[in-house]
């Protein structure tokens, strides 16, 4: 094989894609049955990567295997198996170690060995090196090593793999090139960063400036209410700035992998040190308490109409952890949820990615009717995630009460419909 990777989810398998497109011959090693009888026979369990291109990748020679034998002979292994948090807030490099540990019984001279999981500055050197060198070969020397960070970002229908620059840090300068010259086959830019623990940073940079940034408006959102200003009017006045200034907008929460979770790598690096990271864990104090303060402002909002929270029925609309994907990953849908339960909600979701929800193990029924008829149903409608179906004037024209949390409706004046 020129390229095995191993991890195939929604960072792995774009990449093989952009590889296979390249020519090169791929192979994929996955420790999940289901995801490698999927691939194997054609399916496809990520949004960014349809069934048809997995055809085209298996055509093209790409072998998915759960056997780690697919690794004999590999000119380059990648990795990008998840990093979740451990119970204490720290990383779980669970599946890096197990990931490296593979690699070390099968490694060979002159293999590049790559790491794309995200974790905090060290690890590459620190974890990864040790486990491989187990093999009995030194890196540096004998084999090439390095990290690159992940920049997939799901739905994005402009930039992908090909066309965002690629960060490389390399163990040595020789590792670097050798990275450079491995992604450079595939990918429009490849930018050398000094070595692993700068690229290591660079990805945990990207995320707590955008977790730091969201906290902010989030927090704007809370006093902002109070003050009876809109201030998703005053974000769109300040982004018409054109320097300085980079509008974020507040929503229910964070999802997805990175923002919730990357910025803990940082932190938990940070008070390694003894010292506290403060900015990021204020951020994630913010973005933390917003799920309950959405639950509060629903609570109130029916209130106003005379209505209590309690059998109250309300309707969810969007419970993915982003716009117009199936990626449930951290969405703040499941705490807003939760909490709304708790009060004793009667609650029901609509989701055109999702068929199916729970919530702490308990079932969260369907809109069994169509959305405008759902809308006019519920008591209360929350707009969670921000779909395209998600017409303004849609939502508006059918809801009977309306609590936007995503701005879908920030052009239209209302009384039955509110903003966060």
């Amino acid at each position: 094989m020129d390229l095995v990777v191993i991890g195939l989810g929604y960072v792995g398998l774009p990449l093989v894609r952009e590889a296979c497109r390249a020519g090169l011959h791929v192979g994929g090693l996955d420790r999940d049955a289901r995801v490698v009888t999927g691939l194997t026979t054609g399916r496809s369990h990520i949004d960014d990567v349809t069934p048809a291109e997995v055809q085209d990748m298996l055509a093209a020679g790409f072998t998915p295997s759960l056997d780690d034998t697919v690794l004999q002979g590999a000119r380059t292994i990648v990795i990008c198996v998840p990093t979740p948090l451990s119970p204490d807030g720290g990383p779980d490099l669970t599946a890096v170690r197990g990931a490296a540990e593979t690699i070390a019984r099968r490694l060979e001279p002159g293999t590049l060995v790559v790491l794309e999981s995200t974790t905090y500055p060290g690890t590459t050197d620190e974890v990864v090196r040790p486990i491989l060198e187990t093999s009995g070969l030194t890196a540096g020397q004998d084999f090439h090593l390095a990290f690159s960070p992940e920049r997939i970002d799901p739905g994005n229908q402009v930039y992908g793999v090909r066309n965002t620059p690629k960060i490389v840090g390399g163990l040595t300068a020789a590792c670097a090139t050798a990275a450079a010259a491995f992604y450079g086959k595939f990918v429009d830019r490849v930018v050398q960063a000094k070595g692993t623990r700068e690229a290591e940073m660079a990805k945990l940079l990207e995320n707590t400036y955008r977790h730091v940034n969201i906290a902010l408006v989030n927090e704007m959102a809370v006093f902002c209410n109070e003050l009876d200003i809109d201030l998703w009017d005053a974000i769109d006045c300040a982004a018409t700035k054109p320097f300085g200034f980079q509008a974020f907008r507040p929503g229910p929460g964070v999802g997805g992998h990175c923002i919730p979770i990357d910025p803990n790598y940082l932190s938990y690096k940070v008070r390694s040190l003894g010292y506290p990271f403060r900015f990021v864990e204020l951020a994630q104090e913010i973005n933390d308490r917003m799920p309950r303060y959405v639950a509060e402002r629903a609570q109130q909002l029916l209130n106003r109409e005379g209505r209590a929270l309690k059998d109250a029925k309300v309707l969810l609309l969007g419970v993915t952890y982003k716009a117009d994907i199936a990626d449930q990953r951290e969405s703040p849908a499941r705490p807003v949820a939760r909490r709304l339960a708790r009060l004793g909600a009667d609650l029901s979701f609509h989701d055109p990615f999702v068929t199916e929800w729970q919530v702490d193990g308990t079932a969260i029924p369907p809109a069994d009717r169509d959305l405008p008829t759902a809308l006019q149903d519920a008591d209360l409608a929350i707009v969670l995630t921000d779909h395209a179906v998600y017409d303004a004037a849609m939502l508006t024209a059918h809801a009977r009460l309306l609590f936007d949390t995503r701005g879908r409706t920030r052009d239209i004046r209302d009384e039955s419909v509110e903003l966060l």
